[in-house]
């Protein structure tokens, strides 16, 4: 199998290198092993699902006016 470092998975995904770390620590990233303080994680992996938003939903504490849409 072949493996990349944190910095090609965060350049390939969009996000920090930061971000693909907290995913690595939280065992989110299927496939991923640590050596030594370094993550590798494997090429074929997907990027997780953000949990801190729903998908196509609001942010936590975004109001929402209320809008009839039966207009």
């Amino acid at each position: 199998m072949d493996y990349i470092t944190t910095k090609e998975v965060a350049t390939n995904w969009g996000i920090s290198d930061r971000r693909v770390l907290q995913y690595c620590n939280a065992d989110r990233i299927e496939g991923a092993i640590k050596i030594g303080n370094m993550w590798l994680i494997p090429k074929t992996a997907e990027k997780p699902i953000d949990g801190r938003t729903r998908k196509g939903g609001r942010i936590k504490n975004e109001k929402v006016q209320d809008f009839d849409y039966r207009r």
